[in-house]
């Protein structure tokens, strides 16, 4: 029995960027569970776990435009320190949920700082980066 594409699918997986650093990982918890084609998982894990039998582990690089896309500049802006709420003193990492002229909430980390302004990034943290993963299928539903 092989996965599928509508397949319930637990796996255990580890996810690593080019340089080795592990970014996320299932050890220690739960195996990920998640349907194939629902758009759960981002698209190259997906495509990784179809055609796997349950206790095969593979090892799959992902393209970031398979991942979690390009990196755009413009979603990159810096913030005027006094157009912040006065209870904020933002630091290097931190994230915030801001609210877009539509009304739309998204996050927003702090990526730099000067005197004056503060630079709001709203592109996802592993946006441009190609991914590594190691990935067990544990069981398919």
């Amino acid at each position: 029995m092989y996965a599928k594409q509508g397949d319930m699918v637990k796996v255990h997986y580890r996810g690593m960027l080019d340089d080795g650093t592990v970014f996320d990982s299932s050890e220690g918890s739960e195996p990920l569970e998640f349907i194939i084609g629902h758009g759960q998982v981002i698209q190259g894990f997906e495509d990784a776990v179809i055609g796997m039998d349950p206790g095969d582990t593979k090892t799959v690089k992902i393209p970031a435009d398979h991942a979690y896309g390009p990196r755009h500049d413009e979603m990159a802006i810096d913030v005027p320190r006094n157009r912040l709420p006065e209870n904020i003193c933002p630091e290097i990492g931190q994230v915030f949920e801001v609210q877009g002229p539509e009304g739309a909430t998204f996050q927003v980390a702090v990526t730099a700082l000067t005197e004056e302004t503060v630079c709001l990034d709203a592109n996802h943290p592993l946006a441009g980066k190609d991914l590594t993963f190691e990935i067990t299928l544990v069981e398919i539903n």
